[in-house]
């Protein structure tokens, strides 16, 4: 989590019988580096890797897209898969905060995945202060890293940044250094100390790599066109495209000026001076692959822009097209899944949901009721006007609740609210505890944290379905009617909206009654989960 307000970006202090044990950025989070891992995440059916870019600069998003997309082709191509160090220190100069992680990708635990001493930006280790001119503002170090003018630097006891002007070697001004060399770096004033330790936090020239990759489109969607200039007709321009893109299948557009060429007097217009002007794409993802001309003898345009704007018109409607083809719409679209039946459309969907009661209008609505906590002194008799409650799997582990629980499952519909978490080592004790649970009382179903909850369930029921209610926890963030048609195909019965939706996503999930859902209304919702251990 990147939010600069989120919870990774505060300092907490970690209490164990109200003493102190640890303090400082205890959910800060290493970076994830994770190019070792390519060809294997490749292997295992891994289509897209997502690059976290909130609260990141351009430069970020263009060298890490940069270098992933490098070594994605390469795991592709059969050739050799070798890192150069170089990209990886490229990663770790454009952003990393405590160097970098390898996440939970291991199979072993991860002991080193949180950094405490700094929620942002750390840099490479320069090297340390040797000498200090406080009265020049002359730092004297030896290179850990190259530096150049214009890179930024900062000491470990500063909280701002220095941007260096003035290098030098042997009081000789240099542009450019090495790893090793003893350098001089001037105009520095501030709480610096011989020792302390000095970070480049960037790059100039790397920076600069990044914003000149995109200032321009790199990418461009070839096209073919035929351009028509007759005596006495419109200007015409037909387009097609000889692709594969989707956007793009059965594309051939059509458009005309209302000028009408002219007879020449003097100098007749050409195709050559036609493909010029068609062929000015620069600004657009597009390119002409071929142009085609017909064009009669001895005429002219009166402005040579009339073939700019036939360009350009051209392009739009191709743009259009393009948008029209991949633009999803919520009401009336009808989506086109092999696993789904006809009757299963988004059309079919606001049908039947024109035909329900809005909930507002429920006299009765459904309530369910999670406990995160059991009381041995509560008397759980108070409790009415419940329908289904749900019980988290480690209550079932521990015989002193055993009479709440049976009391509880008397009165109400019981459900195993199942950890978003889940280690490996604790698979078999998974599967012991939830086997005894639903031979000894009975379950009506499961609320599932993520997909991954599924896959055990199913691996210990057969037909999990014909006996269980599925229940899919807020966790898995259903945001529009894509994401409930999938939780269908799993067999969901119904799904918990997110308390991170926004009214808008609220009010289009609640239009459509294709599964039941229900909407916290009260309680503590956890910030974050974390598959770590504060105390290692």
């Amino acid at each position: 989590m990147e939010n600069v307000h989120g919870p990774c970006r505060l300092p907490y202090d970690l209490l164990e019988n109200d003493k102190r044990i640890d303090s400082g950025y205890l959910l800060s989070t290493k970076d994830l580096y994770s190019l070792e891992y390519i060809p294997s995440l490749i292997k295992s059916g891994v289509t897209c890797l997502k690059i976290e870019g909130r609260m990141k600069s351009p430069e970020y998003v263009a060298t890490v897209t940069r270098i992933y997309r490098k070594y994605i082709d390469l795991a592709l191509s059969g050739s050799p898969y070798v890192i150069e160090k170089k990209d990886k220190q490229e990663l770790l100069q454009v952003f990393n905060r405590g160097m970098s992680s390898c996440g939970h990708l291991d199979n072993t635990p991860n002991q080193h995945l949180v950094f405490k001493d700094k929620p942002n930006h750390m840099g490479l280790f320069l090297g340390t202060v040797q000498k200090y001119n406080k009265n020049k503002g002359y730092i004297t170090l030896k290179l850990k890293e190259t530096i150049n003018i214009g890179d930024k630097i900062s000491f470990e006891k500063e909280s701002g940044s220095y941007t260096i002007s003035e290098l030098m070697e042997n009081n000789k001004n240099i542009k450019e250094t090495k790893i090793g060399q003893a350098v001089t770096i001037g105009r520095i004033k501030g709480n610096i100390n011989l020792g302390n330790k000095i970070y480049k936090i960037s790059s100039k020239e790397l920076l600069n790599h990044a914003k000149k990759s995109y200032r321009k489109e790199n990418k461009k969607v070839p096209l073919n066109c035929i351009v028509t200039v007759k005596k006495s007709h419109p200007i015409t321009i037909q387009i097609t495209a000889p692709n594969h893109l989707l956007a793009y299948q059965n594309l051939d557009i059509s458009c005309q000026l209302p000028d009408i060429p002219e007879e020449a007097i003097n100098k007749p217009l050409d195709k050559e001076t036609i493909i010029r002007q068609i062929s000015k794409t620069n600004s657009t993802p597009y390119v002409f692959k071929t142009i085609k001309i017909d064009l009669d003898a001895n005429l002219y345009l009166p402005k040579i822009s009339i073939l700019n704007e036939l360009r350009r018109l051209g392009l739009e409607n191709v743009q259009s097209y393009a948008l029209s083809k991949i633009h999803r719409t919520l009401l009336g679209e009808k989506i086109e899944l092999t696993d789904l039946k006809k009757e299963e459309t988004l059309e079919d969907m606001r049908t039947f949901a024109q035909n329900k009661v809005d909930f507002s209008g429920r006299k009765c609505p459904k309530i369910s009721l999670l406990l995160n906590m059991l009381n041995t002194k509560f008397d759980y008799t108070k409790l009415k006007n419940i329908d289904d409650i749900y019980i988290p799997l480690n209550f079932f582990a521990d015989n002193k609740y055993k009479a709440i629980l049976k009391l509880l499952n008397k009165k109400f519909n019981t459900f195993i609210y199942l950890p978003t978490i889940l280690k490996g080592n604790y698979k078999n004790f998974f599967y012991s505890i939830v086997r005894n649970t639903v031979k000894n009382y009975d379950i009506k179903g499961f609320v599932v944290s993520n997909i991954g909850n599924i896959e055990l369930l199913n691996k210990l029921f057969t037909d999990l379905n014909k006996h269980f209610k599925i229940i899919a926890n807020y966790t898995f963030n259903v945001i529009n009617s894509y994401s409930v048609l999938e939780l269908k195909k799993l067999d969901i019965s119904r799904f918990i909206l997110s308390p991170e939706s926004d009214q808008i996503i609220l009010s289009n999930l609640c239009n459509y009654h294709y599964l039941q859902k229900e909407l916290i209304v009260y309680g503590k919702v956890p910030l974050l989960n974390m598959n770590y251990c504060l105390l290692r």
